[in-house]
């Protein structure tokens, strides 16, 4: 049987006792591999996009999450070629969309196909992808963070998916309120059903 924790002459080692670039596991550092390629895709995305936008607001918004999501990679990169505190620390992104309620039910609209040239290009199939690439890196980041060993590089990806769900909440909301995300809804009888379909626990639950 494999035994994790054996380096190659077969020894144990603490983290504490190796050199900061070696205080990584296996899994963690396949996982931060594939957080940091899906960060970049997204990345990269934010860029080839950027002169394609139309709309003010989604320009200004993927400016500033591209801003965010720049630092973010240079502060993970920091923390994975050192194995120390990053130099810039995580940040916290707040969106500055002040309207938040959703716009529910269906609009009758054409069948949509995927866009066959760059002329079709606009800011709906725009903040599509932006929203598919952050949700990819929010279950990359989840991932990496519950696999990693290194505390501080663990807590980097910790600390990141709200962060990253704040952002895919933004984009979602602009959709939402140009009807490029529509919202259907359960009947009401079909929706109190489901709510009702739990109770909460009764008396003292502590020990």
């Amino acid at each position: 049987m494999f035994n994790q924790n054996q380096n190659k002459s077969g020894s144990m080692e603490q983290s504490s006792q190796l050199p900061p670039q070696q205080q990584f596991g296996g899994h963690e550092v396949m996982e931060v591999h594939e957080a940091i390629g899906a960060l970049v895709g997204g990345l990269e995305h934010y860029t080839l996009f950027d002169e394609q936008i139309q709309d003010q607001q989604l320009s200004s918004i993927a400016d500033r999450q591209r801003t965010f999501l720049t630092q973010l990679y240079n502060t993970i990169l920091d923390t994975f070629k050192s194995g120390k505190d990053p130099a810039v620390k995580t940040q916290t992104y707040n969106m500055q969309q002040t309207q938040t309620n959703t716009t529910f039910g269906m609009q009758p609209s054409t069948p949509k196909t995927p866009i066959q040239s760059m002329n079709e290009l606009n800011d709906e199939c725009i903040s599509s992808a932006f929203l598919g690439h952050l949700k990819g890196i929010a279950t990359h980041f989840t991932t990496t963070a519950l696999e990693a060993t290194h505390p501080v590089l663990r807590r980097i990806f910790a600390d990141s998916v709200p962060n990253i769900i704040e952002m895919a909440y933004e984009i979602y909301l602009y959709q939402n309120q140009n009807q490029y995300y529509q919202v259907p809804q359960l009947s009401q009888n079909d929706m109190q059903s489901i709510i009702n379909s739990f109770a909460p626990v009764q008396g003292n639950i502590s020990h």
